[in-house]
């Protein structure tokens, strides 16, 4: 009997491989093992030369790192080397089975040989687990075997966390149902029932362990046999999803308070635009802003000859206003300076007041006015205009607003400014609207490194008349430029109303959203939530100054237009979906390019390039033709705004109208 027939004789695979891990030899019990045909698995004899097949080959892709680590372990080391590999099996079964490899000397021919073969492992069939309980612990996850014929359940082990939530190692199948929620227990039977060779689909499974509350599980299972010619088991792993589960109702909630929060931005923003009287703007102001910014009170202080006249929201006790009534502008403490010099004042608390306006400690009870809450004072004018007034609201000691919530409240107080300097002027409801909409088409931002941003607004009819255009530009917390134009369905009122309700929603989301087409897409599904009356049209672009890299999207507007250098120009229609406020759900594409240095692109409203004797096509082209030119003469972006628009006032201009230019320098 030569070494083959001593080593490959017995019943169980096993196989006698070279050194570097080529076949020799093996029993038709390996080669059934591995689900092949003796012959595929050998090689050929080539002259003098012997070519033999790949051991680790012959098994499946998960399999084969650790079956040629095992083999080389012996070859190397000259030791016993043993593993538990996932045979394919007879009949797809996969079978768990341990297996040796040692050196041996072939005495025929004085050949070191690895005899690589299955040991039996009846006596200890756990040990076949152990890998699948390793790859569970190490994934966070549990792992229990069922016994399909004893209905039993046995616990393996894994994340502490999820044995914890068993209590017995091994508890009848019964005892296991019985702690699963009614109406998720037959889909534990069918998982049990249906368990294949391959892993199943997850399944969810509200369990109630023993002294705590439900627990969020999931489940999957895979059916294995146990050694060669072993009992067959269910291997089923667990992961507990209650906290991911409560995190996601944690996120809609959110998300509902943020939608909630934007929408009483909105609000806010469209009641001041309409504010049409003093009172109306008293009575919006203390009716939101506590609400708004989550303060404990409010009060609004407007100049009147030179005193402040206070009102309050009865956040803020009568006793504390009374003080501030009358005040005189000049007066050194800091709701005057504030109105006074129109910059905005936060105040932690009592301590930090009489710090920086030691003047206070003179006046008991206006120095008693933020002694246990912080206050946040935001004027209603810029500085260099005529004092209006301020608002105040109070939070409790300690808060600290955060950089958005300053610059949410500043812009609505820019808002109330020019409703209350408009109010002042007495102007009729139409130019109010009109003023307020020019009002909200915000400062570009400046020396924007590599870029030169420039933007012109004209209404239509020469200001008879008012349109929900708008543009704005602005620097993301990622640094990259975000731009934006726009047009609010309508010429009234409302749709100056609808367009700040659309702008300021966008840029409270850009904040927090880096990728414009997100950015759309939660818009959008505000404004539908929001039942809106307008719809809109929108471009919204992210410019990397750096690199010039850019992405852009489109919410059913005008096509884009990029002028060159050269006087050439080309026209591109970004990807995005339908216009704002219509379809729900929607989700939209967005596009990059590139845009070249001394390149710019040009965002126009269809009040731009279409009128009654101008189609849209030949629209764009003009455009086009006038920006590229511009480029080519050396003119800069505010030149190249006024070329444009200048040719749109002149032919056919009875739209609004607005541009925005920004190059790569």
């Amino acid at each position: 009997m030569n070494v083959s027939d001593e080593l490959l004789g017995g019943p169980d695979p096993a196989a006698l491989l070279t050194l570097d891990g080529a076949i020799r030899s093996l029993n038709a019990a390996m080669a059934t093992a591995l689900g092949r045909p003796p012959e595929h698995c050998l090689g050929r004899d080539f002259g003098e030369q012997w070519l033999g097949r790949d051991f680790s080959d012959l098994w499946p892709t998960s399999q084969r790192m650790s079956a040629e680590s095992l083999v080389a372990h012996a070859a190397k080391t000259q030791t016993v080397a043993m593993r538990v590999l996932d045979f394919p099996g007879p009949g797809g079964a996969h079978v768990a089975c341990l297996i040796e490899a040692q050196q041996v000397k072939d005495p025929a021919s004085d050949e070191q040989l690895v005899w690589v073969h299955s040991l039996d492992a009846r006596n200890d069939l756990a040990s076949l687990v152990i890998p699948f309980r390793l790859a569970t612990t190490a994934a966070h996850l549990g792992l229990w075997m069922y016994s399909p014929h004893e209905h039993q359940l046995e616990w393996l082990g894994g994340a502490p966390a999820l044995a914890a939530l068993f209590a017995d190692p091994t508890t009848s199948l019964s005892a296991v149902i019985s702690a699963v929620h009614p109406d998720d227990r037959e889909a534990l039977r069918q998982l049990l029932r249906s368990a294949s060779t391959l892993k199943s689909p997850w399944v969810r499974l509200r369990y109630l362990p023993r002294h705590e509350g439900w627990h969020q599980l999931a489940a999957q299972t895979r059916r294995i046999q146990l050694g060669y010619g072993g009992p067959q088991r269910v291997l089923g792993m667990v992961r507990d999803d209650t906290r991911q589960e409560k995190r996601k109702e944690e996120e809609q909630a959110a998300l509902t308070a943020e939608r909630q929060r934007a929408k009483d931005i909105a609000d806010f923003s469209s009641a001041l635009i309409t504010a049409a009287t003093e009172q109306e703007l008293q009575q919006i102001a203390l009716a939101r802003l506590a609400a708004t910014f989550g303060a404990s009170g409010a009060l609004l202080a407007l100049v009147d000859e030179g005193r402040l006249r206070v009102s309050t929201d009865a956040g803020i006790a009568m006793w504390e206003v009374d003080v501030l009534h009358g005040l005189p502008l000049d007066h050194p403490s800091a709701l005057p300076e504030a109105i006074r010099t129109g910059k905005p004042q936060f105040i932690l608390d009592r301590k930090d007041y009489i710090r920086r306006w030691p003047q206070g400690a003179e006046f008991p009870r206006l120095g008693r006015l933020g002694s246990d809450y912080a206050s946040s004072i935001t004027p209603l004018s810029e500085t260099g205009n005529q004092p209006l007034g301020a608002w105040l609201v109070t939070y409790g000691s300690g808060h600290r607003p955060s950089l958005e919530e300053r610059t949410l409240m500043g812009t609505l107080a820019d808002l109330a400014g020019q409703a209350l300097r408009r109010i002042k002027l007495q102007q009729a409801r139409v130019e109010l609207a009109t003023a307020l909409q020019k009002t909200m088409l915000p400062t570009l931002p400046e020396d924007l490194p590599g870029l030169e941003v420039a933007a012109r607004y004209r209404p239509s009819r020469d200001g008879l008349d008012i349109g929900g255009d708008w543009y704005d530009a602005f620097v993301t917390p990622d640094g990259s430029v975000a731009l934006e134009i726009g047009d609010a369905q309508g010429h009234d009122v409302d749709a100056a109303a609808a367009m700040g309700q659309v702008r300021a929603s966008m840029r409270a989301i850009a904040a927090r959203e880096p990728d414009p087409a997100t950015v759309l897409t939660r818009t959008n599904d505000l404004l539908v939530t929001m039942g809106a009356a307008r719809f809109s049209s929108c471009t919204l672009l992210h410019i990397d100054p750096d690199d010039g890299q850019v992405t852009g999207t489109s919410a059913g507007h005008v096509p884009l237009l990029c002028a060159r250098k050269d006087g050439s120009h080309s026209i591109r229609e970004l990807a995005g979906g339908p216009v704002l406020g219509v379809v729900p759900d929607t989700e939209y594409r967005e596009e990059t390019f590139t845009l070249d240095q001394d390149s710019a692109l040009v965002l126009v409203t269809d009040g731009v390039v279409e009128g009654p004797g101008l189609t849209l096509d030949a629209g764009l082209e003009r455009a086009g033709t006038l920006a590229g030119a511009a480029l080519h003469d050396g003119l800069n972006t505010e030149e190249t705004a006024d070329r444009i628009l200048d040719a749109a006032v002149a032919v056919d201009h009875l739209d609004d109208v607005a541009v925005l230019v920004i190059r790569r320098t």
